[in-house]
């Protein structure tokens, strides 16, 4: 559960219950933490939702699969559950 005050997911309207679909877990039918923090702020969540796809998509120099491995690593050695 995250420190920071959130708004409810069954809560959601407006802009924010619009990104709902984009932001969810599909696999757990919850939105993550991390993404739940930025509620207050449909914006930030919006943004940080783009930045991760960003990230993620393959490149011509990294594969999509090798940059879910070297995230995957990297939150495996910082004990993230992300």
């Amino acid at each position: 559960m995250a420190w920071i005050e959130t708004i409810r997911e069954d809560e959601w309207d407006g802009p924010l219950a619009d990104l709902y679909e984009l932001v969810a877990d599909t696999a757990a039918s919850r939105v993550d933490n991390i993404m739940q923090i930025h509620s207050l702020n449909p914006a930030a969540m919006a943004a940080h939702d783009a930045l991760y796809r960003s990230a993620m998509a393959g490149t011509k120099t990294l594969r999509k699969v090798e940059r879910e491995l070297i995230a995957l690593t990297v939150s495996r050695l910082n004990s993230c559950d992300y």
